[in-house]
């Protein structure tokens, strides 16, 4: 029998530390990596000197061998973490949360040691992200110090933090004019918004550091003329990829004729708008001398799919 017995949990049982660790192994579902964005992040000390400090936070570290499950381990606390100076020659650290688990590696105690500590592992490559194979860490940053230098400052250090299971929040808008809503474009054919009924005011978390958005604008109605522009969105102050629309040559005896404006993007969220309430609105970009009208209606529907996600910073 190669089950590791008893299963978690059982009344009587007996369970070995290995089965604690793979249930967080399973229910971090296989990843590694700190808990939210703002968890241990490395910054040079308060004073500048031959040392960083790590923040308070947690982080999952997912064992270098198969069956030896993923630890927990938390910082309460500013970490210090000295960093030895350079002589002549400049170097690449690398600044890693690791657990030397005795029954793996090495011969700490863990009634008497600390097995989780921040390590630096010394003269890595200079564009290294991962800490050496087989090494049970996970990394934090990498810091690239000149030649002759006991003084580490916040343009050395690179941030390396991965989030073990970033935190997704996905949200579907809908709407519909409830008059017409036409536009025939305007003399420089910049970008505007249109229609006004496609736009909502909405939460950004906090913790976004993407979103991903795919705005749709279905069924527009062409009045008159061939129309062809851009389409996009806009959220906040960052506006999305427009992307081209064309009827092709039309007849406006024919109002039959509907398009449908879509635009997609993944935008990074501005600090300033993470936390706090941002317009999101269709745009639409028309040259009054070239395009025809388009018209808005009760038969048309703008629909915006937006998802935000978790990122360090």
């Amino acid at each position: 029998m190669t089950l590791i017995q008893p299963p978690m949990m059982v009344n009587g049982g007996t369970h070995p530390a290995r089965t604690m660790r793979m249930m967080i192994r399973d229910l971090s579902r296989g990843s590694q990596g700190v808990t939210e964005y703002n968890d241990l992040k490395v910054a040079p000390l308060t004073t500048p000197g031959a040392g960083v400090q790590v923040a308070d936070g947690s982080g999952i570290v997912r064992g270098a061998a198969w069956g030896q499950g993923s630890y927990t381990q938390y910082n309460v606390g500013s970490g210090t973490v000295s960093v030895a100076p350079t002589g002549a020659t400049a170097r690449n650290d690398m600044i890693v949360l690791r657990v030397s688990d005795p029954e793996y590696e090495g011969t700490l105690n863990p009634a008497s040691d600390d097995i989780g500590y921040f390590h630096v592992v010394s003269n890595v490559a200079p564009m290294a992200t991962q800490p050496p194979a087989g090494m049970t860490a996970i990394p934090l940053a990498r810091i690239g110090i000149p030649a002759n230098c006991a003084t580490i400052t916040a343009a050395m250090i690179t941030d390396l933090r991965g989030i073990a299971n970033p935190r997704r929040d996905r949200q579907i808008y809908t709407a519909s004019p409830t008059a017409e809503q036409n536009f025939g474009g305007n003399p420089r054919g910049t970008y505007v918004p249109w229609p006004p009924a496609a736009r909502w005011a909405i939460s950004v978390p906090a913790w976004a550091v993407q979103a991903r958005i795919v705005f749709t604008v279905a069924a527009t109605q062409v009045l008159t003329g061939s129309v062809w522009g851009q389409a996009a969105f806009k959220l906040g102050t960052v506006q999305g990829q427009g992307i081209n629309f064309d009827t092709g040559v039309f007849s406006s005896s024919d109002r039959s004729q509907r398009v449908q404006l879509i635009s997609a993007d993944t935008i990074n969220v501005p600090a300033s708008a993470r936390g706090t309430t941002q317009l999101l609105q269709a745009m639409i970009a028309m040259n009054i001398s070239a395009a025809g009208t388009l018209q808005a209606d009760t038969a048309t529907t703008a629909i915006a799919d937006v998802e935000f996600e978790e990122g360090v910073f």
